[in-house]
Parts: C-alpha cells; structure tokens; sequence
C-alpha cells in the first residue's frame, strides 16, 4: 500500500492531495469489502475449537489450510466437498482404535467416542455387559490412542445356607471363603462346607454351608434286670416258681449330641453315673424226679367228702415257726403235705385227700381257717402265689 502511496505523496499540489484521497479511499474500500465477505467458520477438532474468517470454498480446502487431516476412520460433519457458509460449524472427532480383551480373547473397534462409557453404548448391540462384570477402565475415563479394555465377565454361584433358601451370588474369581467374606456369610468353627473354603470359584457351582452344634445333654434311663435261676430239689423237676420279682436301676448318660441345621445326627455316651442299681429275678427251678403213679381219680374211702375253699402257703411265711399245730416239720426237705384245717370240721392228725394236690395229713391250724376252708402247703409263699391262688376242691376224709 505504501509504495501505492508514495508518488501520490510526491505530489505537493492541491491536485495531488485530492488524488491520493480518493486512492486511499477505493483501496480501504475495496480492502473493508474484501474483509466482509469472508465466511465466519467454527472449527472443531480433538477437544479444540477455533473460530476462522475465510473465502475458501470448501470444508476439505479449509481443512487443508488449517493443517487438520481427516483419516478414514474419523467422523466429519460435513462433507469434505461441502461449500463454507458463514456461521458454519465443522465437528471432527478423531477415530481412535480399541482392543477390547474379553476373558483372555482380543477384539479390535475403532470409535469415534470421547469416553470409555460412550463407547460401549456405541457397541451395547454387540456386546452386553452385567453390572456384575469387571471393567479395568471406568465409564467417565477419556478414550486416547489405542486403548486396550479389558473385561473378565462375572458367573452366578448358588449359595444354600443351612435351611434357609438358595441363594444367587455373582464373582469373576477368587475362592469359595473370598466370596463367603465378601457376602457376609459367617461360618463356624464346626460348620461344613462343601467345595472346601479355598477351593477357586466356576461358572454355576453350588456351595453347601450344613451347620454343625455339639451340645450336652443329661438323661435319666433304666437299667433292666436279669433273671438268676436257683435250683429247687423240693420242687417237681420241668415246674418253677419265683422266689422274687426284679427291679430295674437308674443310670444318669451324659450324651454328647450333634446337630446339624437344627437335626441330631448323632449321640455318643460320655459319662453315665447309676443312682439305682438293679436287682436280679429270683426263679426257683425244681430238680425232683417224681415216679409217676398209675392214674386213678379218687382214693377209695368211707369217710366223709367235703366241698372246701383252699389257699396256700409256704414254710417262709410271716409268724409259722416251722413246726404245725400237730408237731410236724414243716422246713425238712422235701416239703411233707400238711394242710390247715378247723379242728371242729377236721380233727388234727385225719389223713385226707384234696384235689389237685393229693393226700395230706391234716396237721396245722390257722386264725384264717374256719368252717369249710383248708391253706395247703406248698414250698414257698412266692410258689403259693404264682402257682396255687385260691380254689375250691373236694376234700375226702380217708380215715
């Protein structure tokens, strides 16, 4: 412009100063007009934004101008041969390559995403990640260069907690303890867990916690009694009688008891005390050898017969001094066959046979015996009771 300038400057005349006026005049025109019809353009490109005036005639020559390449992969507003409006906004987000490594296997992706986050909304057809899933890379970290992601998909445990019901636990690796302690699952000293606490963690395994409780428990039992035989020789061999009944003992157990979920499994004895100690059945077992008889039914007699009421009872009973009214021993062995009779219907010493347990002498007397009523004699009380009762017999006087 200046040297435009200087021969009009050399020009001193009133004339001259009228010419160089108007030159500078067209050329500040021409130069304003010229500033005015530039386009006014927003540039945006890898986060930095620039504003440009410019008469180039398209994005692509812009582009160029400014020193921006536009690789194949990147993501450009507007078409590379799109003519420059004034007022016009050109975006460029730069592509960037990915490697995404999922459970040990690599996959490429080229994106145009800022963040971790958008890219996988980008690809969230292709590729669905659980809340569950491990992501080395947060979602609001920036994606720069070539980036590698790596991802360890997440795998349902069931977990089955003593009683209560399954339960469904998500983990990418670890052991069986880590995923317990991770849930809050408490485990005791004596519970049972099944695969072992440090057993590594895979796809669809169950777990199996039994909890287990030892407690002590004290009861009270019977100790049952035996039977001891003893040998009669007064005593019909292939008869008995019990000379006294058993009685049982008590025993305090103290048991050690196993539970597990709340069910005994076990119970083992570890210390018992007796408070009672049992008492053996007394059996008497007769050893007589007795010649038998021809049979007959009645000894013959001209005496008189008598319908009677008869009881028994043996040489160890309360108040018998073991020699009758008559003078008989009643304790020698073998027992003799003695009955009790009332004088007034029977007199001492008359020989009698009795139903059922043949001929006797009437030799005893007894405060009990009165009228038409006999007590025969047999080898104990406990015998009396077990094997004679009470009856009624038929009594022949036999002389």
């Amino acid at each position: 412009m200046q040297k435009l300038l200087k021969p009009l400057l050399a020009i001193k005349t009133k004339t001259g100063y009228s010419i160089f006026t108007i030159v500078v005049v067209t050329l500040f025109s021409t130069w304003a007009l010229f500033e005015a019809t530039k386009a006014e353009v927003v540039v945006a490109a890898d986060g930095e934004e620039q504003t440009v005036k410019t008469h180039i005639e398209t994005v692509g020559e812009l582009l160029d101008e400014l020193g921006i390449n536009v690789g194949k992969y990147d993501e450009l507003s507007h078409a590379i041969n799109e003519k420059i409006k004034d007022g016009m906004e050109i975006n460029l987000a730069t592509a960037h390559k990915i490697t995404l490594i999922i459970d040990g296997e690599k996959e490429d992706y080229i994106t145009t995403a800022e963040t971790v986050g958008e890219f996988f909304k980008e690809i969230e057809q292709v590729i669905t990640l659980s809340e569950h899933d491990e992501v080395s890379h947060s979602g609001i970290e920036n994606i720069n260069g070539n980036m590698e992601i790596a991802i360890t998909t997440a795998f349902p445990v069931e977990v089955i907690d003593g009683t209560e019901d399954s339960q469904q636990f998500w983990a990418t690796d670890g052991t069986v303890k880590e995923l317990l302690d991770k849930n809050e699952i408490s485990i005791g000293k004596l519970d049972k867990v099944e695969p072992e606490l440090d057993e590594e963690l895979e796809k669809d395994m169950k777990i199996v916690i039994t909890h287990v409780e030892k407690k002590k428990e004290e009861v009270e039992e019977s100790i049952s009694f035996g039977t001891e035989e003893r040998n009669d020789s007064s005593l019909e061999k292939g008869k008995s009688y019990t000379i006294s009944e058993g009685t049982e003992g008590k025993v305090l157990k103290t048991y050690e008891v196993i539970y597990e979920n709340g069910k005994e499994v076990d119970r083992e004895v570890v210390s018992e005390e007796v408070l009672q100690e049992s008492s053996n059945k007394i059996v008497a077992i007769g050893t007589k050898t007795v010649k038998k008889a021809a049979p007959k039914t009645e000894p013959a007699s001209s005496g008189k017969t008598f319908t009677m009421e008869a009881t028994a009872y043996g040489p160890d009973c309360n108040g018998c001094s073991g020699v009758t009214a008559y003078g008989i021993n009643i304790k020698k062995d073998p027992t003799p066959k003695v009955i009790s009779v009332d004088p007034s219907v029977i007199p001492l010493g008359t020989r009698v046979w009795v139903e059922g347990y043949g001929e006797a002498i009437a030799g005893d007397t007894g405060g009990a015996i009165k009228g038409n009523r006999i007590d025969v004699l047999v080898p104990s009380e406990a015998y009396a009771a077990s094997n004679w009762g009470r009856r009624t017999v038929t009594v022949k006087v036999l002389d």
